[in-house]
C-alpha cells in the first residue's frame, strides 16, 4: 500500500509574516531584505505585488529597484519568522506526529494513518491550507503524493495556496515535462552536467541510461535517477525523534572586510566564543575544527584539522582556528566572511584523557580554562548573552559585538 505524502510550503513567507506584522504592506509592492550596512543587501522574500515586476529572491537591492523603483523595503524579523513556524507545524501536528520540517517554512507530512480520521490526502490538505489560512493569515501550497520527493514537486507546482496530487497514474505527465533542476539535489553544477548530455527535463533523466548518470554524478546521480523515476521510500521523521547534532559552528559577514591578523584574531575570538558556548549547551565536545573563508569575490576556501584532544573551550578552539588561518591565508588579503565550525563531535562526559600525553600542568590549566568558561555560562545565561564580551569585540566597526540571538 502506497504512503500519503504532504508536502506544505508556506507562500512567501518572510514576506508574508511582514505583512501580518504591518498589514498596510500587503497593497505595495514589497520584500524583505538584509542589511546594506551589515553588506547582505540582498532579497530575501517578496510578495505576489513584486513578483509581478520580476522581483527575484536572492538578487541585489540595486537591481530589484530597477525593475521597480517603488518598491517598499523591510528588514527581517527572524524571531517572528520562528515563532509563526512553530504555529503552523502545531497545526500540522493536529493531523499527524509524523512532520519533518525542511527549512523555517516547508515541512513534510506522513498522513498515512490519518485517512481513516480526516479524509484522503487532497482533503488533509486542502483542509490545512484552510485552518493555516484562517488561524494564521498565512497561505500554504501542497503537494499530495505517495513519496517526499514527489510530493515537495506537487508545492512547488502551483502556487499560492493551492493543492496539487501527484499520483502513480499521473506523475508522469506532471513531473517529466519539469526542468530537471526543479528535482530535490539537482544543483547548479548537477544541472550543468546533465544539460552537457542533452538532459533537461525531469523525464529526460528518467529516461537516460543509469550507469552513465552514476559515472558523472556519483551516489548523487543514482539517487536523482531513482528520484525522476519516482523511487524514495525515504520516511518521514516522526516530531519525537530528535535529529543527532553532527556540527556546531558560527559564521559571520563583517561589516567590513577584516584585514591583517589583529582583525582576524578579534573575530576569531568572538566566533570560538560562540561555538564553544553552544557546544557546552548540547554537552558535546569537537573533534576537528574547520574553517571557512570567503573573499570579497565571494571565493570560499575551507580548511580543517583534527585536535590532539576533544574540546569545548574557545580558548583552544580560537587557537586552533588561527593555526589554520596563519598556515593557509594571505594574512594581508581581504576576508569577507569567515566561519568556524566544530565537527566531529562527541558527548562531553565521554572523552578519555590520555593522560600519558598531557602533563599535569597541562591538564590542571584545561580544567581551570573550563571552571573560568562554565562560570561565564552562567553569567550569560542570567544576564544575557552579552554581558560579557571580549574588550577587544567592544565598539569595533566590524559588527561581531552585536547580539547573538541564535541560542
Amino acid at each position: 500500500m502506497d504512503r500519503t505524502i504532504l508536502h506544505c510550503d508556506c507562500n512567501g513567507f518572510f514576506a508574508s509574516v511582514e505583512c501580518i506584522l504591518s498589514p498596510e504592506l500587503k497593497d505595495v509592492p514589497m520584500a524583505v531584505c538584509g542589511n546594506p550596512e551589515n553588506r547582505h543587501g540582498i532579497i530575501l522574500a517578496k510578495n505576489e505585488l513584486a513578483k509581478k515586476y520580476n522581483v527575484q529572491t536572492a538578487e541585489t537591492i540595486w537591481e530589484a529597484r530597477k525593475k521597480c523603483p517603488d518598491l517598499v523595503l523591510v528588514p527581517p524579523h527572524h524571531d517572528e519568522y520562528k515563532k509563526y513556524s512553530k504555529i503552523v507545524n502545531k497545526i500540522y501536528e493536529r493531523y499527524t506526529d509524523k512532520v519533518e520540517p525542511f527549512g523555517i517554512d516547508e515541512s513534510w507530512l506522513d498522513v498515512t494513518d490519518s485517512v481513516h480520521f480526516f479524509g484522503e490526502g487532497k482533503q488533509i490538505a486542502d483542509t490545512l491550507r484552510n485552518v493555516v489560512r484562517n488561524e494564521t493569515g498565512l497561505t500554504i501550497s501542497v503537494g499530495v503524493s505517495f513519496n517526499k520527493v514527489f510530493a515537495k514537486l506537487g508545492s512547488d507546482y502551483k502556487k499560492p495556496d493551492a493543492t496539487t496530487v501527484i499520483s502513480r497514474e499521473n506523475y508522469k505527465s506532471i513531473v517529466h515535462p519539469l526542468p530537471v533542476s526543479s528535482l530535490l539535489y539537482v544543483g547548479k553544477q548537477a544541472k550543468k552536467i546533465l544539460n552537457k548530455i542533452n538532459i533537461y527535463t525531469i523525464g529526460d533523466l528518467a529516461n537516460s541510461d543509469r550507469d552513465l548518470i552514476i559515472s558523472l554524478l556519483g551516489k548523487t546521480g543514482k539517487l536523482i535517477h531513482e528520484y525522476a523515476n519516482g523511487i524514495d521510500d525515504s520516511p518521514v521523521k516522526s516530531i519525537y525523534d530528535a535529529d543527532p547534532i553532527k556540527s556546531v559552528g558560527n559564521g559571520m559577514t563583517f561589516k567590513r572586510d577584516l584585514q591583517g591578523l589583529s582583525d582576524i584574531t578579534i573575530s576569531v575570538n568572538a566566533l570560538s566564543d560562540t561555538v564553544a558556548r553552544r557546544l557546552r549547551k548540547y554537552g558535546l565536545k569537537c573533534s576537528t575544527i574547520q574553517v571557512s573563508i570567503k573573499d570579497p569575490g565571494f571565493k570560499i576556501k575551507s580548511r580543517q584539522k583534527p585536535l590532539p584532544h576533544p574540546t569545548y573551550l574557545a580558548k583552544e578552539i580560537s587557537q586552533h582556528a588561527l593555526e589554520l588561518i596563519k598556515k593557509s591565508w594571505n594574512l594581508n588579503a581581504p576576508i569577507r566572511t569567515l566561519t568556524i565550525t566544530g565537527t566531529h563531535l562527541i558527548p562531553a562526559n565521554e572523552e578519555i584523557e590520555q593522560l600519558s600525553l598531557f602533563s599535569d600542568c597541562d591538564n590542571d590549566e584545561r580544567k581551570r580554562q573550563e571552571q573560568l568558561e562554565t562560570a561565564i555560562d552562567k553569567i550569560r545565561e542570567k544576564y544575557g548573552a552579552n554581558a560579557i564580551s571580549f574588550g577587544s569585540a567592544i565598539n569595533n566597526c566590524l559588527g561581531i559585538a552585536e547580539p547573538d540571538n541564535d541560542d
